[in-house]
Formats: C-alpha cells, sequence, structure tokens
C-alpha cells in the first residue's frame, strides 16, 4: 500500500518553476554581455588551429616524456584560461592546439615556455636604432644611445597591514647617464642549461643557439656593450626560452622599448607557489600577484635586503616583463606584484603560464590557420533532423496513447528545453562550455531520458484507475510510487555520465557532461512542471473526462476485472 499522500498545492510549484526560469534568463538578457546563444564547438563554428614545433637547445628531437609533459601544462593553461572544447594533441615533435570561436591569439601564447628568471639589471638602455655590430679586436664599440626612462611597468610589493612599514619596489628615476652596477652573488642559482654538442641532429638549429648566446649572454664586459649597442628590440628573440640562467643576458622588453644587460639570474619561477590576476591597488590597469614557495621567500627577502636601490627585472622566457628600483626589503610571507602596462587579458595570461609552471622545451612560433566548420554544420542539420522527426514520432504516439496527459508531456519537453538552452548560454559564458556534436548526442539521449520519466508516471496512474480510483484521487498515490523509481533510474543515468565523464577524453567528454545535466534538469521538470499539471488537469472537468485524459481504457478494463471478480466470488 502506499503512504497517503499530503496536501499537494500544484500552483505552488509552478511557481517555483517560473520562478526558476525568470532567474535563468534574467542572467541570460542583463549580465554578461556575450549574447543570448550558446558557445558552440570548433566542428560546429569553425575555430582556430596552431601547430607549435619543439626546439631543443642541442637541437636533437625532444623527448617523449617532455613533449606529454608540455601537453598537459598546456592542456592545463587552456583551462584555466576558460576556453572550453579545445584540443591538444600531439603529431611527431609538434603539438596542434585547436580552439573554438576567435580565439586565435590566446592560442599561440598557450606554447609560451613561461621560464621566469630574477636578475640584476646591469645597464639600461632606450631601444633605439642598433649601432653596426663590432666584432672583437677590430674597432671600439659604437657609443650606446643615451638612456631614458624606461615605459611605465613596474613592480611593487602588495601592501602590508598599518602597523608595518611596506617595503615597494618603485619606477626606477630618470637619469643621464646609465649606472652599471656589479651582479650581487646568487644566492641560489638555477640548473645550468648545457651548450649544444657537436654532433646534434639539427645542427643549424644548434648552431643559432651557440652563435646567439656567444654574443647575448658573453662574460666579457666588452661583447656586452657591442651586443647591447647592436641589439634589435624589433627582431625576433633568438633565445626565446632557451636563456642560460646562470650567465649575463642582453635582451629588451616585451614592449620593446628599452634594452637590458642583466647579471646571471639569482632566482628562477620554480619558487613560485601561486600566481593570480587582478586590478593594480596602487594605480591604474593591471596587475600579476606572486607567492613564492618558502625557499624563494628567503632568496627573494635576501636579495631585496642586500641590493636597495638597484633595479630586479623579472625575464620571462629571456625578455623583461617588469625592472622596478628595489626601495626596501620585502619580508619572507609578503606576496610581490609584477605590475606592467598589462591588460587584463595579458595579466590573466601571465599569471596563468607561471601558475601551471614552465614547459619543458621551447617551442617555435606559428601562424594560426582557421579551420572550417562546414562538415560539422552538415552532421548537425542531420543531427537536428533526426531528433526532429524521433520528437514528431514520440509526440504522435502520446497523443494517441496518452490523449491529454501526451499533450502535458509535449509541453513538459518543451519547458524542459527551455531550461537547457539558458543553461548552456550560461555555462559557455561562466565556464567556456562549447556545444559540439558530442553534446547535441547527449541531449537527444537524455531526451528519451526524460520521456520515461513521464511514461513511468502515466502507467503508475493507469494502474491506480485500473483499481477503481477517480483520475483526481489515483494522481497522488501514483505520484508516491512512480517518484521513487524516476529517482533511481535518473540516478543511475547521472552516475553514469559522471563515470564516463571522469574517464573519457576529448568529445566524449561533451557527451557526458550533457547527458549528466540534462539528467538533472530533468528531475527538476518532473517535479516543479509534470507533476503540478497533471494535478490540475485531474482538477479540471473537461480534461479528466475519460475520452481527454487516455484513462477511458484504463477504467473500463478496471471495471471489467472487478465485474468478473465479482461473478467469479458469487459463482463461488
Amino acid at each position: 500500500m502506499a503512504p497517503p499522500a499530503g496536501r499537494f498545492r500544484p500552483w505552488r510549484n509552478l511557481a517555483i518553476f517560473a520562478g526558476v526560469v525568470a532567474v535563468l534568463y534574467s542572467l541570460v538578457y542583463f549580465t554578461g554581455g556575450g549574447g543570448a546563444t550558446p558557445k558552440l564547438g570548433i566542428d560546429l563554428q569553425g575555430g582556430t588551429r596552431v601547430t607549435l614545433t619543439a626546439r631543443t637547445v642541442d637541437g636533437r628531437p625532444p623527448a617523449r616524456e617532455s613533449l606529454d609533459q608540455a601537453r598537459q601544462i598546456i592542456e592545463q593553461r587552456v583551462n584555466g584560461i576558460g576556453v572550453s572544447g579545445a584540443e591538444v594533441v600531439l603529431d611527431g615533435t609538434n603539438l596542434i592546439i585547436t580552439v573554438p570561436g576567435e580565439n586565435g591569439d590566446q592560442a599561440r601564447t598557450l606554447g609560451q615556455t613561461a621560464r621566469l628568471y630574477f636578475r640584476t639589471v646591469i645597464e639600461e638602455q632606450s631601444a633605439g636604432v642598433p649601432a653596426p655590430v663590432q666584432h672583437p679586436g677590430t674597432s671600439a664599440p659604437a657609443a650606446p644611445p643615451a638612456p631614458q626612462q624606461p615605459p611605465a611597468a613596474s613592480t611593487e610589493s602588495t601592501p602590508t597591514p598599518p602597523q608595518s612599514v611596506a617595503p615597494q619596489l618603485a619606477q626606477p628615476p630618470p637619469s643621464s647617464e646609465p649606472t652599471p652596477t656589479p651582479a650581487p652573488p646568487a644566492p641560489s642559482a638555477p640548473p645550468s642549461v648545457g651548450t649544444a654538442p657537436a654532433d646534434s641532429a639539427d645542427p643549424q638549429a644548434a648552431e643559432q643557439i651557440r652563435q646567439a648566446r656567444a654574443r647575448l649572454q658573453s662574460q666579457d664586459p666588452a661583447v656586452q656593450q657591442q651586443a647591447l649597442a647592436a641589439l634589435n628590440c624589433a627582431a625576433p628573440n633568438p633565445l626565446r626560452g632557451n636563456d642560460d640562467p646562470n650567465l649575463p643576458l642582453v635582451t629588451c622588453d616585451q614592449h620593446h622599448t628599452a634594452k637590458y644587460l642583466l647579471g646571471p639570474a639569482f632566482l628562477s619561477g620554480e619558487q613560485v607557489a601561486s600566481a593570480s590576476a587582478g586590478p593594480n591597488q596602487e594605480g591604474t590597469g593591471y596587475e600579476v600577484r606572486l607567492r613564492f614557495k618558502h625557499q624563494g621567500e628567503d632568496i627573494w627577502a635576501q636579495y631585496t635586503a642586500n641590493n636597495v636601490g638597484k633595479q630586479a627585472a623579472f625575464a620571462l622566457d629571456g625578455e623583461v616583463v617588469s625592472a622596478p628600483v628595489i626601495n626596501g626589503a620585502i619580508p619572507p610571507g609578503q606576496a610581490t606584484s609584477i605590475v606592467g602596462r598589462f591588460s587584463q587579458a595579458e595579466a590573466q595570461n601571465l599569471a596563468n603560464v607561471l601558475k601551471y609552471g614552465s614547459l619543458p622545451l621551447s617551442f617555435q612560433p606559428s601562424e594560426s590557420e582557421t579551420v572550417s566548420a562546414t562538415l560539422g554544420l552538415a552532421s548537425l542539420r542531420a543531427g537536428l533532423l533526426a531528433g526532429a522527426l524521433g520528437l514528431a514520432v514520440v509526440f504522435v504516439y502520446c497523443l494517441f496513447y496518452y490523449r491529454a496527459l501526451g499533450v502535458l508531456t509535449i509541453l513538459s519537453l518543451a519547458l524542459s528545453g527551455l531550461i537547457v538552452y539558458a543553461v548552456l548560454v550560461l555555462l559557455g559564458r561562466w565556464i567556456g562550455f562549447t556545444l559540439d556534436l558530442a553534446g547535441v548526442a547527449g541531449f537527444i539521449v537524455a531526451i528519451g531520458i526524460t520521456a520515461d520519466s513521464f511514461v513511468i508516471f502515466f502507467e503508475r496512474l493507469k494502474d491506480e484507475v485500473r483499481d477503481g480510483r477517480t483520475f483526481r484521487s489515483a494522481v497522488p498515490r501514483a505520484w508516491v510510487r512512480a517518484r521513487r523509481t524516476i529517482l533511481s533510474a535518473d540516478a543511475v543515468s547521472f552516475l553514469a555520465a559522471a563515470v564516463l565523464y571522469v574517464l573519457a577524453v576529448g568529445q566524449v567528454k561533451g557527451f557526458a557532461f550533457t547527458l549528466g545535466m540534462s539528467t538533472v534538469l530533468d528531475l527538476v521538470v518532473v517535479f516543479l512542471a509534470t507533476h503540478p499539471l497533471v494535478a490540475m488537469a485531474s482538477q479540471s472537468p473537461l480534461l479528466s473526462q475519460p475520452g481527454l485524459s487516455g484513462l477511458g481504457a484504463a477504467q473500463r478494463a478496471g471495471a471489467e476485472s472487478r465485474s468478473a471478480l465479482a461473478t467469479a466470488g458469487k459463482g463461488a
């Protein structure tokens, strides 16, 4: 026997459902400003493909383990910038990154090696026209151009509580002449990067790196001055991601407005524990806040205490991100902020690459290419056509078999689609979820699961009517028994989708995600819409008529069964 049902108020459930729909579509149309359409995957809207070619220091083919590690780090960076539906695959010694939509610039930055080193600024100059290259022993090097104030890119520590004095890293003051300062002893030296062997598999690439190091990382002061004077900041950096941290470095800043002579690295980005981007707390623009590991905190505190008044450069992949003056010691535990001429996207990208670590290999930059979505759109049209035909057959069957209850089935499916659409738009806006062909397949399968929930409820309702109950009295009893089965079936479906999502890769994850999401939304529709709509139909004199409700056959079968039992009883 089913437990007695309490008093049910269908209008209350429908009001809650209407409130949920109103909130969802208010978020869709009045927040984000990203449009009211879901984000589509690369197979539906096309996208951008970037090929990154690995380049090793010695010119040898990269190890498979290094390529796998680079692929994993790039996948983490993809997730960090919120690009969903992206693919990172290995093709020989190349990494191919495919992202949906117009994310070509983001895809190119994902291959950044992101080797961060902290170096002492020995000399700074304006990035003017490079002087002719002078080789040692031929003639005196050309005089370097007059220095000028570097661009507004400074680094400063985050504010400390009022009871303590906050040491600051400030913008270097303008000066009439460069003031070279000797590089301080390094508290901790990063591991050395070896030179290219003679038997390199790619001698041309190895020779380019060797020559660049000999010119830009020489320990001879005369060669350093020649390289600094001749450096052309507009030209590509030949040591991008391959500079030796144990040697001095002649390089430019990222905006190509200043060039520097830097000392050996005293701290590496491996000591960065966390990185986050946000608005500049001391001015305009954006900053990247760093927190070091325990050893890095001690090294940074010791360095800032011993080098007050000097510049420290943050060099990312061999280019200076920021070169502030140290105004005071920064104690361990206090965050440090890199403040530069960052846009919000640039600051977030820098924090992202520092957060997930540097790549074990450097990659040759590549131009992006546009990927067409013609095949995906054709497949989508075919899938939607098949789904529409299937829905039409379901609708016809429901109308023929369930009558008014079939109309409620169609209405419930429409309400389910209304919620699913809003959730898709919001997920695309908030977490970068993109809808691809596999996701569409997940939704089509979920339609069957939702329809099954209605069938369970309606068949239980017919059983109650066969037992001699009226439509109105059968609804609460049928619901009490049916909801247990509905919850069990949806729980099994959701667990299967969750396991598939965890174990699967690529587009199969999209199928599992949409299947699980639709299963959860199915419960919302059944509990807040379908059940109260059926209860209201049972209270309507018109819709509760056996000929319209679709329960006439069940009533006649129940009456015949009871009549047969009564006749059999009399005969006995």
